[in-house]
């Protein structure tokens, strides 16, 4: 039997205030004063110099403010790294994201291709990156997705909507900062904790579980129960713990899969443009006969924090359309795998996938 051997992330600090480290733990990776480190940095923080009077430039560093609206695309990495090829003598000292996942994926990447050729989807899929990245460290404003931990970079490109998954993808450091989660607004809040709360029951309820991925998984779910159910927590320790839940969640998949909310919000997402965190939501909420217990409880919390799901997102299409997202959805097949098993082809039909699209 041969095991995936599986890299982590080796570096990272947890902490209120740790952002300020932030020049202290990239300044010895410096290459020379021509060789920038490049800041990705959500826009939402365009003139909040509370975060971005933090960021320590010198030499020839370029903050680059990028915006989080669109899930990201191949064809945005692709100008981002020309961009930054074509602006500087040198190839960057690194790269470091800080926003949420779709920041934290076009860091990861950008760092991605600066040393290997051709288009980013040249490497949408499994093990296809053959060069280490550049250095590159991400740090989340927002806690949920797992992008931080994860060794996939999740790219929506002309024909496909799947990551970079890749031993180089992972971050060389990530700063966990709950404090830079303090503007992030309640819906936002809730889709994005949503998200990882779905990689806990995609990941415990699969095929592919085993002890790693379950001792991960299920504290993950835990502190999700408590920051989505209890009154109890003050606003920081929610922020803390959330963090941590996102972190956990993301690898509590390094070692398994997620299933089939993932596999059809993909297709949403590549269609429609609906935000990951969002689809993820609008699609869990129908999956009931595949995992009925998780599906009551995200129905629970969803109430208690009154949130309401977009409606009729599908109820315009045509079927060609709905052939898109199908594709898309049924061409991860490792999700499928691990949802249903080996034999998934047999119970996983076109008309299946449709029924439940037309229900969205």
């Amino acid at each position: 039997m041969s095991y995936k051997n599986f890299p982590m992330v080796p570096r990272v600090i947890f902490g209120r205030g740790s952002f300020n480290q932030l020049e202290e733990i990239i300044s010895p990776k410096r290459l020379n004063a021509n060789a920038p480190f490049v800041f990705l940095v959500d826009d939402v923080f365009k003139g909040k110099a509370w975060l971005t009077s933090r960021i320590p430039l010198s030499y020839d560093d370029t903050l680059l403010f990028i915006s989080a609206k669109e899930e990201p695309k191949t064809s945005q990495v692709d100008e981002l790294v020309n961009k930054i090829i074509l602006n500087h003598k040198e190839r960057p000292s690194g790269i470091i994201g800080i926003g949420g996942g779709t920041i934290l994926d076009l860091a990861k990447a950008v760092s991605i291709m600066l040393t290997n050729n051709g288009s980013s989807v040249n490497y949408q899929g499994w093990d296809l990156v053959k060069s280490p990245a550049v250095y590159h460290v991400g740090i989340p404003t927002i806690s949920g997705t797992g992008a931080e931990v994860s060794r996939t970079t999740i790219l929506t490109g002309p024909k496909l909507k799947l990551g970079i998954n890749s031993d180089y993808t992972p971050f060389d450091q990530v700063i966990l900062d709950p404090e830079l989660t303090k503007d992030v607004p309640k819906n936002q809040w809730f889709f994005t904790g949503m998200d990882c709360y779905v990689h806990c029951i995609e990941s415990l309820n699969g095929t592919y579980l085993n002890t790693f991925s379950q001792s991960y998984g299920e504290k993950a779910l835990d502190l999700c129960k408590e920051i989505f159910e209890d009154d109890k927590l003050t606003k920081q320790e929610s922020q803390d713990k959330l963090m941590m839940a996102s972190w956990h969640g993301g690898m509590s998949i390094a070692y398994s899969q997620v299933g089939v909310a993932h596999a059809m919000s993909y297709g949403l997402s590549f269609l429609l443009g609906v935000k990951h965190g969002v689809g993820n939501c609008i699609v869990f909420d129908h999956l009931a006969d595949y995992y009925p217990e998780g599906v009551a409880l995200f129905k629970k919390m969803k109430e208690k924090h009154h949130i309401e799901l977009p409606k009729g997102v599908c109820a315009e299409l045509s079927d060609d359309e709905f052939d898109i997202m199908i594709d898309v959805a049924l061409s991860l097949e490792p999700l499928w795998e691990n949802a249903i098993g080996k034999n998934w082809k047999t119970k996983i039909t076109r008309d299946k996938l449709k029924s439940l699209y037309k229900l969205m």
